[in-house]
């Protein structure tokens, strides 16, 4: 019976002694693994990130119509326009090249391109009115809801476009990519910079 509890005991010393090595040695191959590459590919694969999204409640009016008073009657078209249009704002990650990230000593500096517009849609429903000439009603059957939701994005697009906007998306992606590059190289300050 001793013989059986000291084989047990001895090998669940081995157990642990082998646990504890094989902790030490993948740790110590953890931290020498960080390198430009490493995180070059980690931001890569996260493609675009979007750091900034934008909920606007727009509303158009496209007047195709012509100053001749028998053109707008026969021809003329006014739309008016109303709807929820979602704007993604970010950084493209994908763009980064092999020299934006630098180590050096304990520092490691990620440069970044400018934070753009990555797409617009439309949230919810639209609301056309649509007033068109008695001619152009009977020859095309145009309910204007192509135009107008071309038009309520370019409009929430603009709006996004601001510099106040820009500025948010850019901070958020700043403070996106210190914690993801973090993640990857404890102890190192990382510092993120734009192209």
């Amino acid at each position: 019976m001793k013989k059986v509890l000291y084989v047990v005991l001895a090998a669940i010393f081995i157990l642990a002694v082998g646990v504890t090595i094989g902790w030490l040695i993948r740790r110590n191959v953890m931290e020498q693994t960080v390198s430009s590459q490493n995180i070059l590919t980690a931001l890569r694969d996260r493609g675009f990130l979007v750091t900034q999204t934008s909920i606007f409640n727009e509303s158009v009016t496209i007047s195709n119509e012509d100053s001749n008073f028998w053109s707008r009657i026969l021809w003329g078209q006014v739309i008016k326009a109303y709807g929820v249009v979602e704007v993604n704002t970010g950084v493209d990650l994908a763009q980064t090249q092999d020299g934006d990230i630098v180590i050096s000593g304990s520092k490691i500096t990620v440069s970044i391109p400018k934070a753009r517009i990555f797409n617009s849609r439309l949230v919810g429903d639209v609301s056309v009115e649509n007033k068109q000439g008695i001619l152009k009603k009977i020859f095309e059957k145009d309910d204007g809801y192509n135009q107008a939701m071309a038009e309520l994005i370019k409009q929430a697009e603009k709006t996004a476009s601001t510099d106040e906007v820009m500025k948010a998306a850019t901070e958020n992606a700043k403070k996106e990519i210190e914690r993801l590059v973090g993640y990857m190289a404890k102890d190192k300050q990382i510092e993120v910079v734009f192209k």
